[in-house]
């Protein structure tokens, strides 16, 4: 049964695509009305694909001081730096992924992240995928291993690049392998993710919300895209994003205006 609005205490917010204009930037609007929930006694948190590492600066200047990281890998505590819980992917799990789509996408290349989110190895030409947009937006130290070398890590997560094929056609590749113990999803990034079993950013949130004391009917989310869609069914109220896609429209209980309409200031 979808909450009340009176009944919400938490506000779980995707970024890219959702709390961010399409410039990374929050707006003045966005930022007021963070601003306004907390003062209203809200709690307002992020939910997003990206690691921990990166966060901080993006979020503490609106006062957002927790994060779900990873797709819901992690939970992060902004202003302290604390690492709240982490769930990583069997390295099995990892072998068994890289193996199948190495033998049914030729050019396929992967990026093991490890180490809480802050060192990414990827493999020979894993770099010469990475657009131009993407090295002047998020600036990350790549560094090359073998596939043996990326497994011995704890990884957080593991992201699939291809020359040509989309993340939702890898997607559709990794599906027919009948391979258990993961979990995949896209965000709109040019790249496939992938995190351990059963770790979705509903897990995260609901785990961030049983430390911060709230109840899952006290949780509103908000996203825009497909790892958003079981945040979207979990939380006590889903909202979509008007760029959202269709399967996080489904999910959702109302639909808002875009991100570059300040969707997110609207709810």
């Amino acid at each position: 049964m979808t909450a009340q609005p009176a009944e919400i205490r938490l506000i779980a917010t995707d970024l890219d695509g959702t709390l961010l204009r399409r410039d990374k930037t929050i707006s003045r609007r966005t930022a007021d009305a963070i601003r306004l929930a907390h003062l209203a006694g809200v709690q307002v948190v992020a939910a997003t694909g990206r690691y921990p590492t990166t966060l901080a600066a993006l979020l503490t200047p609106v006062d957002i001081d927790y994060a779900v990281a990873s797709n819901g890998a992690q939970g992060y505590r902004l202003t302290t730096g604390e690492l709240l819980f982490e769930e990583t992917l069997p390295a099995d799990s990892a072998r068994a992924i890289i193996d199948f789509l190495s033998g049914h996408l030729d050019g396929v290349r992967f990026e093991a992240v490890a180490d809480h989110g802050a060192v990414h190895y990827v493999q020979p030409g894993y770099r010469d995928l990475v657009t131009a947009y993407e090295r002047r937006m998020f600036p990350l130290d790549y560094r090359e291993a073998d596939v043996d070398a990326m497994l011995d890590q704890a990884i957080v997560k593991l992201a699939v690049r291809h020359p040509s094929a989309t993340p939702e056609e890898m997607l559709d590749v990794l599906t027919t392998a009948g391979l258990r113990s993961y979990h995949a999803t896209t965000s709109g990034a040019p790249f496939l993710e992938i995190s351990g079993p059963g770790v979705t950013k509903a897990t995260g949130v609901a785990r961030l919300a049983g430390h911060l004391g709230f109840e899952p009917h006290q949780v509103l989310a908000i996203g825009d895209a497909r790892n958003d869609v079981e945040l979207l069914e979990w939380s006590g109220i889903g909202i979509a994003m008007g760029n959202a896609v269709p399967e996080a429209r489904a999910a959702a209980d109302h639909t808002t205006a875009s991100n570059e309409e300040d969707g997110f200031a609207r709810v």
